[in-house]
């Protein structure tokens, strides 16, 4: 392959002092770049990286853009729907993920966004389960943090439900201390206010609910009670979303939101069938919910997952339809 340019047209271009932009981390060539580009790099001014300038123009999305994540939401809130109503006992977490992956495709997605966990029971406190082949048992509950890609967008979304297709009385106590969390931080879902921002507000809500739930002593410090929260919520509120999953990782989650970016909201508690500090009834549940945002000018956020069953009356009704 020829030289991209002459030496004599590099020289001229070193000389006008322009900037140069060229990821040298991640050449798109890597034998072009060691055979003509590295050695001309050496003499030249140092490359600025294009990827943070190319993520910060990914994250606002166009209203195209939108429309595509809007129906990929929506076939993923479907599968949902449809893996829930298989919920009457005892089921093997490959046949909700075979179920899942079904419905998702056959409803218009071309595949699944990334694998997905299907953990039920205590398998739900491991953040990254995703050898979805265990039996889900009578009285348990399964997290499903699922999502689908369709034409290059994706969706991520998470719900927690029975697989008997009815919450026990400790399961609906965590899960309503959960979804009270997860609906508060989307009311801050709005132009100016931070991921890290809703994060913090996570992390205070979610340790008044701890005390709240008995799980830590009344006179708990208010240091005490964060430190906590951290250790039954091990993950952040939310990432960016658009053409991957974790998209735009180039930007700060401390930088104000503006409209048209697209997050996740997605608190959880995590208590270990292990856990000798917390009540005896809530040890081995897991619980997490999350919603995929549009940060709009005005009003209130767009959800595009809003159609995936959430309350525990929409849960157990979804769960009855089989």
């Amino acid at each position: 392959m020829a030289p991209f340019c002459s030496n004599m047209t590099v020289d001229k271009f070193l000389n006008q002092g322009t900037q140069l932009w060229y990821d040298t981390s991640q050449p798109a060539h890597s034998r072009l770049h060691q055979a003509h580009v590295f050695p001309l790099l050496e003499a030249g001014p140092v490359p600025r990286s294009l990827r943070p300038l190319v993520h910060s123009l990914r994250a606002i999305k166009s209203p195209a853009e939108v429309s595509l994540m809007q129906t990929a939401g929506r076939i993923t809130a479907q599968a949902f729907r449809r893996t829930m109503a298989l919920s009457q006992g005892d089921v093997d977490e490959s046949v909700l993920f075979a179920k899942f992956d079904f419905e998702n495709r056959i409803h218009g997605a071309n595949f699944l966004a990334y694998p997905p966990v299907v953990a039920g029971g205590n398998r739900a406190n491991t953040l990254h389960y995703i050898n979805n082949n265990q039996i889900i048992k009578d009285g348990e509950m399964v997290l499903l943090d699922g999502g689908s890609e369709y034409f290059g967008y994706v969706s991520d979304i998470t719900r927690t439900w029975p697989v008997n297709g009815r919450f026990s009385p400790a399961q609906a106590e965590l899960y309503e201390a959960v979804l009270e969390v997860q609906r508060s931080c989307l009311s801050l879902c709005s132009p100016g206010v931070s991921l890290d921002h809703i994060y913090s507000t996570m992390l205070a809500l979610l340790g008044r609910q701890l005390k709240r739930l008995g799980i830590l002593k009344a006179g708990t410090s208010d240091a005490d009670v964060l430190k906590a929260a951290r250790r039954y919520c091990p993950h952040h509120v939310g990432h960016y979303l658009g053409m991957d999953v974790h998209d735009t990782p180039e930007l700060s989650r401390s930088q104000p939101l503006q409209p048209g970016m697209v997050i996740t909201i997605e608190p959880g508690l995590y208590i270990c069938e292990d856990n000798d500090q917390a009540p005896e009834h809530f040890r081995g549940l897991g619980v997490r919910i999350e919603d995929d945002v549009v940060i709009r000018e005005k009003g209130e956020p767009l959800v595009l997952s809003c159609s995936a069953p959430k309350t525990i009356a929409d849960v157990e009704k979804a769960c009855g339809m089989g």
